[in-house]
């Protein structure tokens, strides 16, 4: 079979949802990744699905796409280590605790569940954080995956529904009816879905995607050591700032008993090499927020590119003066929270459905003027 009525570009967790999603409404659809499955951006992943409010279309995407992880972990084998651990936004001062409260206000009235804590029940919470931090935010609704059997189960969803995988096979071109493979080899398809991550804009320079550069680090076990997803109020700031370079507090429990670390971001970074320069600055920003890491060791540290936008939105929808071909993509460090919503809004437009939110704030129309 050389003819689709979908071929999606790019097999990490966006592509998979995408593949699951509309093989599952009956679409023939053939998936096709350069090299292995969630061997790219998803790899570099911390497998947060959290509910983000940067902006309105923000958390529109990440609260409807963490509902449909919720559904979906019902399904989900324990190898997706799929958990509500929760989220702690730390306030480092008083100044925070006012941004504290006015996301508890924010989250609250859309019907998700916090907790205010001050110095003392932080603590509690989280027993390693340093003295002196002024309180947090929990948001117990938020989850963890592991991204990589997360992305095997869904194209295995995909496959149950007919859907076909073709891995190490490079995309040269899309075009309007198909896409042509490296090997001048052309598929036909009645929809071209571009989830190629950092190298989508390669197959569609329309996208104004840049790659951002991250690190992460993993100790051994300890179980028990942090409870909750802990991440500084200031990661916002860090992780939609300019283009310099920055890290920020940010550190996850496994179910391993493993703790993992993060966070930094560069622009400009064009090779996978660890910067040992900002692992030093990333893990003593850690280490002011949690002193007590660094008397772990670390097992494993590796980098990975994000693809971020201008205006920190992904792309999800109709490449401008295409007829066929759509974007799933731009998703920086958000595309494992919302692959699924991702993948649901993609659908319904193709379907022409009403999607369940609005889709314009992520169109790619939305980088070009109006005539």
């Amino acid at each position: 079979m050389n003819s689709f009525d979908v071929v999606i570009v790019g097999a990490g967790i966006i592509g998979a949802a995408c593949a699951a999603r509309l093989a599952g409404e009956g679409m023939s659809v053939l998936l096709l990744e350069a090299n292995d499955i969630a061997t790219g951006t998803t790899a570099t992943g911390m497998g947060h699905v959290v509910v983000m409010d940067d902006s309105e279309a923000q958390f529109a995407l990440t609260s409807y796409s963490q509902k449909l992880w919720k559904d979906l972990a019902e399904e989900m084998p324990r190898a997706c280590e799929f958990e509500h651990c929760g989220t702690i936004w730390v306030a480092a001062d008083e100044k925070e605790v006012n941004e504290v409260r006015r996301k508890n206000e924010l989250y609250r009235s859309h019907g998700i569940e916090t907790e205010i804590l001050d110095e003392k029940s932080l603590r509690e919470a989280e027993p390693h954080l340093a003295e002196g931090l002024a309180g947090g935010l929990l948001v117990e609704s938020d989850a963890v995956v592991y991204q990589l059997t997360a992305s095997l189960f869904l194209i295995e969803k995909a496959s149950e529904y007919g859907a076909v995988l073709r891995t190490r096979t490079h995309v040269r071109e899309i075009t309007d009816n198909g896409v042509i493979l490296g090997n001048s080899e052309t598929i036909s398809a009645g929809c071209v879905i571009n989830a190629a991550g950092a190298a989508s804009s390669d197959l569609a320079p329309q996208l104004k995607i840049k790659k951002r550069k991250g690190h992460l680090v993993i100790t051994e076990r300890y179980e028990g050591f942090v409870r909750h997803q802990l991440i500084e109020l200031g990661y916002l700031k860090s992780a939609h700032g300019s283009d310099q370079d920055s890290v920020a507090f940010n550190v996850q429990p496994r179910s391993t008993g493993q703790v993992l670390l993060g966070s930094s971001r560069q622009f400009g970074a064009n090779t996978t090499d660890v910067d040992n320069s900002m692992v030093r600055r990333m893990t003593l920003r850690a280490f002011e927020y949690m002193p007590t890491l660094k008397t772990l060791a670390a097992v494993r540290i590796w980098t990975g590119f994000r693809p971020a936008t201008p205006d920190n939105l992904p792309y999800i929808g109709k490449i401008p003066g295409s007829d066929n071909a759509y974007a799933a993509a731009g998703h920086e460090g958000l595309g494992i929270t919302t692959s699924l919503g991702t993948a649901a809004l993609l659908t319904d437009q193709i379907m022409r459905r009403t999607p369940a939110i609005p889709t314009e704030p992520y169109s790619p129309s939305r980088d070009f003027p109006k005539h």
